[in-house]
């Protein structure tokens, strides 16, 4: 039962619209309605500069790390799947968020957080393989895409299959939430991170 619960509590965490919230309390604009329309920290950015956008992906990160360490904690040994559990969960809140019609954001600071959660080196391994791209492309989903696909390689390697099983997934969901995007950086009409 309280795994069960875990993994709900999860969900719900993950599914909090923290860019939704911070447009709309401290700029009163819908963060929906800017931009390319997405809820997390790069249309922040675009629309709302750096401070606001920092404060989003630090919020979207903690949603995904926390479910994580609550579950670690409780499962140790004996459950070692419900700390990924429970990260596949927070993810897929904020993907599919009940409170803005099961439409959410990408998924990306909050796989983050549970990267940092579950191993650290995959998160380390995403945040150097994103800011290579996105330092040469200037494309912020080239490299949300290109470093969810290593950081699930390493997930296995440095936390177990379960861990990997987890990356494996969070590559796919991220990979298609960015379906329109890959199909924009093909035709070469995808929006740079920075204008």
């Amino acid at each position: 039962m309280i795994p069960a619960l875990i993994i709900a509590g999860g969900f719900l965490t993950g599914s909090i619209p923290f860019g939704v919230l911070v447009s709309r309390w401290f700029f009163r604009i819908d963060l929906r309605a800017q931009g390319s329309g997405n809820i997390g920290a790069a249309n922040a950015l675009r629309t709302l500069g750096k401070i606001p956008a920092l404060v989003v992906l630090v919020l979207d990160v903690l949603k995904g790390a926390l479910p994580v360490a609550v579950g670690a904690g409780y499962g140790g040994d004996a459950l070692p799947w419900l700390g990924p559990a429970a990260g596949a969960a927070a993810i897929l809140g904020h993907v599919f968020c009940p409170w803005l019609r099961w439409r959410g954001g990408k998924g990306v600071a909050t796989h983050l957080g549970v990267l940092i959660a579950l191993a650290w080196p995959a998160a380390f391994a995403f945040a150097l393989v994103w800011f290579g791209i996105v330092a040469a492309t200037n494309f912020s989903s080239a490299g949300s895409v290109a470093g969810t696909l290593v950081s699930a390689f390493v997930l296995w390697w440095a936390a177990g299959p379960w861990a990997g099983a987890y990356g494996a997934f969070a590559f796919l969901l991220i990979l298609w939430t960015h379906r329109e995007n890959v199909a924009r950086l093909r035709a070469g009409t995808e929006n740079p991170l920075r204008r």
